[in-house]
């Protein structure tokens, strides 16, 4: 096997609030090789997309510094100082953040923002600069690439403007592409083009993308490998196909069976999850999920559970996994 492009260690963030510390993401660890599509997936406010701003050394003011190492390169990306990690991002690591709309600058053109990084980290000259810019707009999807460089932000619709930001990220050639929810609030026709698309330019470039959602659907469709988040930690690692085969975890089974089956008759009645997070106002030391698991035993309530490889590759955080006979009946089918 390889050796990983990235390899994140027990990175830690936390914030600070009027009410005290908020422990958003508590030691998670995992490896990211060339070509390799991972996602991160929970739902919202379980740490993943504070996991990607601290790799890019983005964090609000209100974070302190992050814990743990993010190695790429053979550097510690926590270590740097400002002007390397300008360096880095968007020549090396590039992103592609949740809402174009205010990602984007509504009083610059596109095509000025589109060429400032290929100004700035490949040294282009400015018309040299722009005939790249006509070609990402065009790669990308958009028609009338040369005149769409004059237009602005609101001139686009939504999925235009998703294109735009992926335009932008793979601008420089980077050799690892995050994608934050990069589908959110899109129709499902254009969901599918844009991941279509990711796709494509993935297995084009041969660079590694880190897909980060809440959308199952999307990482059956995407990813190859998939980590599941709850509460600031991962929860379950493995093969996608595996994980969604065989969900071990109860946090994932129950994602799993809350996920509404197009095979289903219309009488189907999902299953949700009982109760709600726990606060992260502490850093945990017991099973963050134990409150609302049927499966939580006396252990569960006194330490947090470590992840354990359960099957090659395939990881769970749990001291009583989910019995293959309760696992969820085929809630999501693998759609590559």
């Amino acid at each position: 096997m390889s050796e990983p492009l990235l390899s994140v260690t027990d990175l830690e963030v936390r914030f600070k609030s009027r009410r005290g510390t908020i422990h958003a993401v508590n030691g998670i660890s995992f490896d990211l090789r060339a070509g390799e599509t991972l996602g991160i997936v929970g739902e919202s406010g379980c740490g993943k997309s504070v996991t990607s701003l601290a790799m890019l050394g983005i964090l609000p003011r209100q974070a302190y510094p992050a814990d743990g190492s993010v190695m790429f390169g053979g550097r510690d990306l926590l270590r740097l100082k400002d002007q390397e990690m300008r360096e880095v991002r968007g020549k090396d690591i590039a992103m592609i953040f949740q809402d174009p709309m205010t990602s984007l600058n509504p009083i610059l053109t596109i095509g000025r923002q589109l060429t400032e990084s290929l100004r700035r980290h490949l040294k282009m000259d400015k018309e040299t600069a722009r005939e790249e810019a006509v070609s990402l707009l065009d790669r990308v999807g958009i028609s009338d690439a040369g005149d769409r460089l004059r237009s602005y932000p609101h001139q686009f619709s939504g999925g235009m403007r998703q294109r735009v930001m992926i335009a932008m990220a793979i601008s420089c050639r980077p050799k690892i592409l995050i994608a934050d929810e990069p589908t959110t609030a899109l129709d499902v026709t254009i969901q599918a083009q844009i991941l279509e698309l990711l796709k494509r330019l993935v297995s084009e470039e041969q660079m590694a993308l880190i897909l980060i959602t809440h959308d199952l659907g999307v990482v059956a469709g995407v990813c190859d490998r998939t980590n599941v988040m709850y509460a600031g930690g991962f929860v379950e690692t493995g093969a996608t196909e595996s994980l969604f085969a065989t969900p071990r975890h109860p946090y994932t089974a129950g994602l799993l069976d809350s996920v509404p089956r197009l095979d289903a008759s219309g009488k189907q009645r999902l299953v949700p999850i009982p109760g709600t997070v726990k606060t992260l106002m502490e850093k945990p030391t017991s099973c963050a999920f134990a409150p609302r698991c049927m499966y939580a035993v006396d252990e569960s309530r006194r330490e947090v559970p470590p992840l354990r490889e359960i099957a090659p590759g395939h990881h769970v955080a749990c001291f009583n996994p989910v019995p293959e006979s309760d696992l969820p009946q085929g809630a999501i089918t693998e759609a590559r």
